[in-house]
């Protein structure tokens, strides 16, 4: 990826993220063991990059890091030997009112919302309301799928929906600010205002590849509506978050007056909260869930139970298996995706909301796992915590760094680099500081200013530790810079 002086925005969201700061640390309502709260600082006080640098490996703590990075609110869950071990909330839910973030402070969960929805379709399936391989518009009735040349005669299946592979449009949704208008399930389909996206349609063919649609799931929202009868948030209500304890979590968009204390505020890279706090999501099933580490725990640890024929609180051991079986690729499975680190499979999932942030990963052998929610747009810090958390409780192959030589150029060479560069709302600059060169990204209309020390593997590249990319100049023939790659 090439990061140009014009069109930088969506680059800027994929590597970097910068966010409020955080005054208050660590909320539990439990008190743990000895043996247990040992794990909690251990956790704590070990986070580390993607990266180590050669003969200087680098650890923080969990509150250096929220620091650095300006964090609001995290709230973590561990898992162990399929039970939760402890959970525990840091920083603020919301700054302003001074309210700290607790275990059952409720965050919005993004696109792990897709994770449940996806156990809603395929309790319709083991039912024999659905079948996962016909035609989507077997069971739509309120809006038909808008087959064209591009779908090439292929029906589109729920499978396809789930496992992201129907060649779908819109890939995720920005929500609505809270007091504005909200569009139906059908305008949103038919991108009809007040819908702020696309119409949902076709970009190829079915079953040809991977191809990350929010859209899709939406059309698997309304298919609950459909074949059920009954509003998405009650029948996912009944029929899977409360039969898997997730008694603390809900789809009801906006959220219902009786959580109305206990939810976080979401917040900007420069510090602000979202408008109204934080947005609507009436694609419920795509972006719509609000829920904490503990209530996602339960969802992890019913699936690793059903995975081994201990549990069947909603879906069978069977249905569990296809649900985290690839589709097409070996990654998409349906509604999760499966990861392979070093041989070892998680299942997991990650979501972005406005203002919120959250991942969550299953082994799906041993029974372990972790779920990380925060308040605000860092994605960096929470890899850096589920690391600390895979390195304390051992987790096979799941924590294999980069290790990598860095080169210390002399001052006399940084000067070439030195510079601001950019134009318009989004600048980047090299700057030249004690302790090191450090590169400066600022977005003056959408992200604020983030800044990180470059440390040089060559002339021309270098990485930061807080992103998992290894970035190079681009330079004209004059070898002035122009670009980041």
């Amino acid at each position: 990826m090439t990061i140009n002086i014009k069109n930088c925005k969506s680059a800027l969201i994929l590597l970097f993220f910068c966010t409020q700061v955080s005054s208050v640390y660590g909320q539990s309502s439990k008190e743990y063991s000895k043996e247990v709260q040992t794990r909690i600082k251990n956790v704590e006080n070990n986070l580390s990059s993607w990266v180590q640098i050669e003969n200087n490996p680098t650890k923080w703590t969990l509150e250096e890091r929220m620091k650095f990075y300006h964090a609001n609110g995290v709230s973590i869950a561990v898992i162990r030997n399929y039970k939760i071990e402890w959970a525990k909330g840091y920083g603020w839910a919301d700054s302003l009112q001074q309210k700290p973030v607790t275990t059952n402070t409720l965050f919005q969960a993004g696109s792990n919302s897709k994770s449940i929805n996806a156990i809603g379709i395929l309790k319709l399936v083991q039912e024999g309301k659905l079948n996962l391989n016909a035609d989507i518009n077997d069971y739509l009735k309120r809006w038909k799928f808008p087959y064209d040349s591009l779908s090439k005669g292929k029906k589109i299946s729920i499978a396809n929906l789930l496992s992201h592979t129907g060649g779908i449009t819109v890939h995720g949704f920005d929500g609505y600010e809270y007091g504005t208008k909200i569009p139906t399930l059908v305008q949103i389909l038919n991108g009809q205002k007040p819908a702020n996206s696309e119409a949902i349609g076709s970009m190829y063919e079915p079953s040809l590849k991977y191809e990350y649609s929010g859209g899709g799931t939406t059309i698997s929202q309304l298919i609950i509506e459909d074949v059920t009868g009954k509003p998405y948030d009650e029948y996912m209500w009944n029929n899977v978050l409360k039969p898997m304890g997730m008694t603390h979590s809900s789809y009801t968009q906006p959220p219902i007056s009786s959580n109305l204390n206990v939810l976080a505020t979401g917040y900007y890279n420069d510090g602000k909260a979202v408008k109204g706090k934080y947005h609507i999501y009436p694609e419920q099933a795509a972006a719509g869930l609000w829920t904490n580490p503990t209530d996602l725990a339960k969802y992890v640890i019913e699936t690793q139970l059903s995975l081994k024929g201990k549990s069947e609180k909603v879906l069978s051991k069977k249905m569990t298996e296809l649900r985290l079986t690839p589709f097409i690729d070996k990654k998409s499975a349906l509604g999760v995706f499966i990861i392979d680190k070093n041989g070892v499979k998680n299942f997991e999932h990650g979501g972005v909301d406005e203002g919120f942030v959250s991942q969550y990963i299953g082994t799906l052998e041993g029974g372990n796992g972790v779920v990380v929610m925060t308040n605000t747009y860092n994605t960096a810090l929470f890899d850096e915590i589920i690391r600390s958390v895979a390195q304390e409780y051992s987790w096979n192959n799941a924590y294999t760094p980069e290790i990598k030589k860095e080169i210390y150029l002399k001052d006399t060479d940084l000067q070439t680099y030195l510079g601001r560069y950019g134009s318009g709302h989004y600048i980047w600059s090299i700057i030249k500081k004690d302790n090191g060169i450090y590169l400066s990204i600022t977005d003056n209309e959408y992200w604020g200013t983030c800044m990180w020390k470059m440390h040089f593997t060559s002339d021309d590249n270098f990485f930061v530790t807080e992103k998992n990319n290894e970035l190079s100049f681009i330079k004209d023939l004059s070898g002035k810079i122009t670009a980041l790659k």
